[in-house]
């Protein structure tokens, strides 16, 4: 676990790709255990909050708060738009993408599955999904995209993405068999998506705070 950034109130990590956020299972390595035996390895007390997360095979920044105050003035902060949370996603070109492009849809989770899916508008229990994105690099059957979020849905950007025509490299939940194909071929085993850029204010001061990988 590489540490970016920690005080007494917050601890921002580089989550790598293939360990969960936050596990329900006891055997299960999960990012959350990680930074309670970091702070227990430095004499301290092994109090962590999460409060946003990432997908288990996505990589990327994430803000831990270390006391009860800070979770609740990071979550206050999520819910008034101060996060700011870019990616990278490798995508395969089924569809070229668009410079500047942006996709509004609507979205709806299945528990049962835990797989979200693009649905019509008035769907009940349909909530919208907005992203845009630049084309960080183009390529012969692949692109580099540099994904903002409007949103925070459900696996919202793989979702989005594959809709679009632009299923991300080693995604088998939302990939098609071509993108899939191509993923084996090159021996990509993670989701090619990465949470590079994160800003919020300081849940203590108030000051921005502002990280990049």
């Amino acid at each position: 676990m590489e540490v970016l950034f920690e005080d007494e109130h917050i601890l921002v990590v580089n989550k790598p790709a293939g360990i969960a956020t936050q596990s329900k299972g006891v055997a299960a390595r999960d990012l959350e255990s990680e930074c309670k035996k970091y702070r227990k390895s430095k004499g301290e007390a092994p109090e962590i909050y999460v409060v946003h997360r990432l997908d288990q095979p996505v990589s990327g920044i994430l803000v831990f708060a270390k006391t009860r105050e800070a979770a609740a003035a990071l979550t206050k902060g999520m819910k008034e738009d101060d996060f700011s949370k870019d990616y990278r996603a490798i995508v395969y070109k089924e569809s070229e993408p668009k410079p500047g492009a942006k996709l509004v849809d609507f979205l709806i989770k299945d528990g049962k599955t835990n797989t979200s899916c693009v649905v019509p508008k008035n769907v009940p229990g349909a909530k919208e999904a907005i992203l845009t994105y630049e084309v960080e690099e183009d390529r012969d059957k692949t692109a580099s995209l540099l994904v903002h979020l409007k949103t925070g849905r459900h696996h919202q950007i793989r979702v989005q993405l594959a809709n679009a025509g632009m299923p991300i490299l080693g995604d088998l939940k939302y990939g098609t068999e071509t993108s899939i194909n191509y993923s084996k071929s090159e021996k990509i085993s993670n989701v090619k998506l990465c949470a590079y850029h994160l800003e919020f204010n300081h849940p203590k001061t108030g000051g921005h705070m502002e990280f990049s990988i």
